[in-house]
């Protein structure tokens, strides 16, 4: 090609990059807007929910909805903060050990391409899938019926530390995995063993991802109704081990249920609502705590 023709090719060339770099642009700016738009979206559904609660829920606060014990008069749901934050402790007590000691044996101890790991992953993401009324059948055939412990906090507990263990165990392992390598090729080169490697090296540094599971678990458990009515019941009291007893979700279920109480019901949101931030809360400090370290 002469240089007469690369020369009048120049131009045309270099109109296409221009015209690739317009559209390159077009596009861009696009997609960065349905970005925003969703983000806006999604804050301003919050914002909405949030608003909505406090505004129905605020005004029907006192202090009687706080007695220490529930008549149909009072309507009170002290008994229901208390069992949602017993049954909070004992199903995270019964569930983050097991599915961490599970975690950290699927990642650091079994081998890599390893058939049952493999399976015990896929049962993991299909037990995370199914709904929570099917936990409640279980739990009320298998806990309630079959091991005769009636309606009761451990039944509930139990129920529950099944049905959030499998996304507790599948967040520590994601935290686990993102672990660099080179913490434990250190850790193995100052001679330290695979099990001090593990819980002095690689756990601190997972844990934020850890405690990460634990708040989509205390969610999933201060929300959950369906799996509990079906096992710890619906009483409203200070439950021991083999009582039956009602959490805050529940409570709040019960009241609209019954229609004669929807302002104790609203303010029973409010209560709910702040609980859920304040254990949300509590778990970010921790995480941050392990991150400082």
């Amino acid at each position: 090609m002469t240089r007469e023709a690369v020369s009048a090719a120049k131009p045309a060339v270099r109109a296409q990059a221009k015209t690739g770099k317009v559209h390159g642009a077009a596009s861009a700016a696009v997609l960065k807007g349905l970005v925003y738009g969703a983000a806006v979206l999604t804050f301003a559904v919050l914002l909405f929910l949030l608003g909505y609660i406090l505004v129905t829920g605020i005004p029907h606060l006192k202090p009687s909805l706080f007695q220490w014990n529930y008549t149909s008069e009072n309507v009170s749901m002290m008994p229901a903060i208390l069992t949602t934050v017993e049954t909070t402790a004992l199903a995270l007590l019964l569930a983050v050990p097991l599915g961490l000691f599970t975690a950290v044996y699927l990642n650091e101890y079994a081998k890599r391409g390893n058939k049952l790991v493999n399976v015990i992953r896929i049962t993991t993401e299909t037990l995370s899938g199914i709904p929570s009324i099917v936990y409640g059948l279980f739990g009320m055939l298998f806990f309630v019926t079959r091991l005769h412990w009636g309606y009761s906090l451990l039944a509930g507990a139990m129920t529950l530390a099944i049905m959030i263990l499998p996304l507790i165990m599948r967040t520590a392992e994601e935290a686990l995995i993102a672990v660099p390598d080179s913490y434990r090729e250190g850790s193995f080169g100052l001679g330290a063993g695979r099990l001090r490697t593990v819980f002095r090296i690689v756990l601190p540094a997972a844990g934020p991802g850890i405690l990460s599971g634990v708040i989509l678990g205390i969610g999933r458990i201060v929300g959950e109704t369906a799996a509990l009515i079906f096992t710890a019941g619906t009483m409203a009291q200070i439950p021991g081990l083999f009582q039956s007893g009602r959490t805050l979700a529940i409570h709040m279920y019960v009241l609209s249920g019954e229609a004669l109480h929807m302002n104790e019901a609203n303010a029973t949101a409010v209560v709910l609502l702040l609980v859920v931030l304040l254990m949300n809360m509590l778990s970010a400090l921790a995480a941050k705590k392990l991150t400082k370290k």
